[in-house]
């Protein structure tokens, strides 16, 4: 599956700069300010007045720990597809590999402005089941070019992405998946 997803991304020309891949700084640096640029681009106000308006699964964490953990996560990303930039760059997969981590790194920037931006918890929804998919599949094609650190550093992330898709189910379901009059009767409250 992600050899043939993988070969037919690679036939768009999917995949970022050697300049970027080449550096550590970058590589880590580059996920980190696109998530955050994302983040701050949809009010952090609005984004946080919605999260404690919607009624929660269990385990939901604090909103505060968003922020840190997705800036571990993204330079945990940026660390791994450099590290298999500087190891595996000859092999014929991959060029695969890399535009598997770059389309993994669209999808994941599309969720916020879904989820939050047109508050449409449903297609988040289905933006995390193919951004799971392919993270199955940029992590299976970092052990089949013979990187297992990069291989492992997507262990964390395809957990927290894991996390991520029941908090987005419960909240949808709890919440009938219509967020924007939650957000709204919380406005209208104060």
């Amino acid at each position: 599956m992600s050899a043939v997803w993988g070969t037919s991304l690679q036939g768009l020309g999917l995949g970022l700069p050697s300049q970027i891949l080449a550096s550590p700084a970058a590589s880590i640096l580059l996920p980190i300010a696109l998530g955050s640029a994302v983040g701050w681009s949809i009010s952090p106000s609005m984004t946080r007045k919605t999260y404690l308006s919607l009624r929660q699964p269990p385990l939901r964490p604090p909103s505060w720990v968003f922020g840190p953990v997705w800036t571990v996560l993204y330079g945990l990303m940026g660390y791994g597809i450099h590290h298999a930039y500087t190891t595996s760059y000859h092999h014929p997969g991959f060029a695969a590999t890399s535009a598997l981590y770059t389309t993994q790194l669209g999808i994941n920037l599309l969720w916020t402005p879904l989820f939050f931006g047109i508050e449409r918890p449903e297609i988040a929804l289905v933006d995390i089941l193919a951004l799971g998919a392919n993270l199955a599949a940029l992590t299976y094609n970092y052990f089949t070019i013979g990187d297992e650190v990069a291989g492992w550093t997507m262990v964390p992330y395809m957990a927290w992405i894991s996390f991520a898709t029941y908090l987005n189910v419960g909240v949808g379901v709890l919440n009938g998946w219509e967020i924007t009059s939650k957000r709204e009767a919380a406005d209208k409250a104060k």
